[in-house]
């Protein structure tokens, strides 16, 4: 990413801090000012599915092609996949804290997002675990297949068929999308909320392609060291 580019991001995502906590907003019924959380939290859980789609994605196209630079791919998302579900779930449960008086409750959305954590914490320990990169590759891709066939289930599916104390729980009103379709934030709402979705897409794959040059590199002066 070029410097200007680094820098306009730096900006945007300190506005969306800033607009974030200070920006006037309309009230959301139950939710009331606890509402900004939603600029952080909904861009985290986002970017968690995206990062573990994408790794998805390159596991199938390791399958395809063989080639290893797919694998680094494949790993580097669903690495910051899981960092973007722990901040989820940080943000998550301060959330909680001021809303239900715990940071924790075993809520089916705190519960699925846990299981998941689970599920993509095993994807590592199966890599670390294989020191073939061949066999760890193909094993590791196909795991990232399956894995992420749960992942629709637990964040959009699973929270909303259940009861819950979240919002958008059990069929109950969701501060962004209702089961009516009707959206609850007010226009300044809506200008931070899409502002802190770009600006922390972007940021993620800044890191993406960071984390991906480190292990491609990594990998072949691994090669020149065999040779």
């Amino acid at each position: 990413m070029k410097t200007w580019l680094k820098i306009l991001l730096g900006l945007w995502i300190a506005g969306v801090l800033y607009f974030g906590f200070a920006m006037p907003i309309g009230d959301i019924p139950g939710l009331g000012e606890k509402a900004r959380i939603i600029f952080f939290h909904v861009p985290m859980s986002w970017l968690a599915v995206l990062a573990f789609l994408m790794s998805m994605i390159y596991g199938i196209l390791y399958l395809k092609d063989r080639d290893l630079k797919y694998d680094i791919k494949s790993s580097t998302a669903a690495e910051l996949g899981f960092l973007f579900t722990i901040l989820a779930t940080i943000t998550g449960s301060i959330w909680a804290k001021f809303n239900w008086g715990s940071f924790w409750n075993w809520d089916p959305r705190e519960t699925s997002i846990f299981v998941l954590l689970l599920i993509y914490g095993a994807y590592f320990s199966l890599r670390s675990a294989l020191e073939v990169e061949e066999k760890r590759a193909v094993l590791s891709a196909v795991y990232s297949i399956v894995a992420f066939v749960t992942v629709p289930f637990f964040v959009f599916i699973m929270p909303r068929i259940m009861f819950s104390l979240h919002p958008g729980g059990g069929g109950s009103a969701a501060p962004i999308l209702n089961a009516s379709g009707k959206m609850y934030m007010d226009m300044n709402m809506r200008f931070v909320f899409y502002a802190s979705l770009i600006g922390f897409t972007v940021f993620y794959f800044w890191l993406f392609q960071i984390r991906t040059r480190i292990g491609i590199l990594t990998y072949l002066e691994s090669l020149e060291t065999e040779q």
